[in-house]
Parts: C-alpha cells; sequence; structure tokens
C-alpha cells in the first residue's frame, strides 16, 4: 500500500505534466492565428479588389430612406460568389498561404521582443498614469515596427497573388517562385514597397488609440458613475473602431504601392497610374475623392446625378 507521501508526490507530478509549457502556448496561439487567418483571408481578398478599383459587377439601382436615388456597388457577399463562379472556392483563398506565413512570424517576433521589453521595464519604478501610458504605447510601437519589417515582404506576395485576379495573370505563385521573381525584378526593395505608409499608419493607430482612450478615462468618466469600470473598459476598443478609420487612408496607400508597376494589370496604365512615391499615390487617391475606398464591405454606393427617362 503507497503511502500518502508518495500519493502527494504522484499528485504533484500529474498536476506539473498538466500545466502546459510555453512552447504548448506558442504552439496553440500559432494554430489559433492561422486558423482566423484562413477564415477571414476572403474578406480581405474582396478588400484588396475593391482597393485597386476591380469593379467586375454592374452597380444596381436603388433608393435611400429619404427618397434618394442611388447606384449600389456589389457587397462582400455578391463579390465573393463572382470570385467563386471564375475561380471557384478554392479561389477564395488565393494568397492565402503567405499570410499564414506572416501571422507566424508576427507572433514569434511580437512574443520574443515583448519578453525582452518586458525585462527592460521591471528595471523601472512606476510612474505616473500618463507617462506609463506613453511608455506601454512606445513598447508597443518598438513591437508592432519589428513584426511589421520582418512580416512585410509576406504581405506583398499576398497582395501581389490577390491582384492576378484584375488581369488573370499567374506570374506571382507559390511563395518560393515569388521570392525569386521579385527579388530578380526589383531586388531587396521590392520586397518593402509600401513599408513606410503602413508603418506610419499603424504606429499613428496605436498613438491615437491609447492616448484618446486615457485621456476620456481619466477626464470623461466620472468616479461617482456606477459603472465607471465597465465603460473604462470598453473605452480602448470603440477608440481603436473610430481611429482605424482616420488611418485607413495609410493602409490603402500600401497595398496600391505593393501591386503598383510590378508587372500586374492591377498597377498599371489604364487602371491605374504608374506611381512615383506613396505621397504620389496619396494625393492622385485624395484629388480623386478615393482614400477611404474599400473601407466598407457593404452599402457601397454611388449618387446618380442623371438617370434616362424608362418609357412603358
Amino acid at each position: 500500500m503507497e503511502s500518502p507521501e508518495s500519493l502527494s508526490g504522484q499528485a504533484v507530478g500529474v498536476e506539473q505534466d498538466a500545466t502546459p509549457t510555453s512552447v504548448d502556448v506558442d504552439t496553440a496561439v500559432l494554430l489559433l492565428g492561422a486558423g482566423v487567418t484562413a477564415v477571414t483571408h476572403p474578406l480581405l481578398y474582396v478588400k484588396l479588389l475593391i482597393q485597386v478599383g476591380h469593379e467586375p459587377l454592374p452597380p444596381t439601382l436603388g433608393t435611400t430612406m429619404f427618397g434618394r436615388r442611388v447606384l449600389y456597388l456589389p457587397g462582400f457577399f455578391s463579390y465573393a460568389q463572382h470570385i467563386v463562379k471564375v475561380d471557384g472556392k478554392r479561389g477564395l483563398f488565393r494568397g492565402l498561404s503567405p499570410r499564414i506565413v506572416s501571422s507566424a512570424i508576427s507572433t514569434m517576433v511580437r512574443s520574443k521582443v515583448k519578453q525582452q521589453v518586458e525585462l527592460l521595464s521591471l528595471k523601472d519604478d512606476l510612474q505616473t498614469s500618463l507617462r506609463k501610458v506613453v511608455k506601454e504605447t512606445t513598447h508597443e510601437m518598438i513591437i508592432q515596427c519589428l513584426s511589421r519589417v520582418a512580416t512585410h515582404p509576406f504581405h506583398v506576395m499576398s497582395v501581389r497573388c490577390m491582384a492576378q485576379f484584375v488581369g488573370r495573370e499567374v506570374k506571382f505563385g507559390g511563395i518560393f517562385s515569388c521570392v525569386m521573381k521579385i527579388y530578380k525584378e526589383e531586388g531587396v526593395a521590392g520586397f518593402y514597397v509600401g513599408l513606410i505608409p503602413h508603418v506610419l499608419g499603424e504606429v499613428l493607430f496605436l498613438w491615437c488609440c491609447n492616448l484618446l482612450a486615457h485621456f476620456i478615462n481619466t477626464y470623461a468618466v466620472d468616479e461617482s458613475f456606477s459603472q465607471a469600470a465597465a465603460v473604462r473598459s470598453y473605452t480602448k476598443f470603440v477608440m481603436g473602431i473610430a481611429v482605424s478609420v482616420l488611418t485607413y487612408p495609410f493602409m490603402l496607400v500600401a497595398d496600391l504601392m505593393a501591386v503598383n508597376n510590378c508587372g500586374l494589370a492591377a498597377g498599371l496604365p489604364p487602371r491605374s497610374p504608374i506611381f512615383r512615391s506613396w505621397l504620389h499615390c496619396w494625393n492622385h487617391l485624395n484629388q480623386k475623392g478615393h482614400l477611404f475606398r474599400g473601407s466598407s464591405f457593404f452599402f457601397r454606393r454611388l449618387p446618380v446625378t442623371s438617370l434616362p427617362v424608362v418609357e412603358d
């Protein structure tokens, strides 16, 4: 018969075995990230095609709740059905493999950098609230920038693979062929086309979101309010949605620069001018009123200035 000490030792051993290791957690996070990336890929695929201005389906006539006549452009589901009709269901996942690799690299880079940043932050004493927010945001910015530099080449590959739908090209295929093609034609710089607006947009998003959430929680939410804690918990989320709308043009310009003048119809005249820089692209979109093109999947409409009279 076993002694109580041996039984307790076995119980402790079982608990230790049951405790997930850091490797198990990292693996689970990588698998979860890959799954989310795969599920959301059709959304980003349709968004990318709208961003480059590809509208293969005609608009439909409709009216607003105020009786104004408008032309509605196809939404996500209509667009996705068109892709399935042309390329089959697998066509919805064109350009997925570079995004999965990008997601995995981003997770690993963030994990490693975050550990180093946390070790450095432990050396400092607790600071005032605003200084603490600034410090945490600076750390987040460093992590985000390093992650973007590491994953941007795969973002360029994915965007170009998806943009091939416009001209029905087969120039960019698997990851290895994309690497060889881009390096041969554009060199190392080709992997980082559109990096600057992407980084600027993400940095601007971080600072605006964190600082706005801090000021609202500090000065706008009254401590006497019974639901103050609940309101504060949602402030950053709401600010994230609002700020993402303002920083969207940076993401749009980054994606267009990744496609521009790379040999695909989506990035060449007459569909798109050849941009000298990302600022040239921004000014062009601003003049056309297209800085928010692709920001919405539904209720995309064009105002109808004049319609022909239909006789019976």
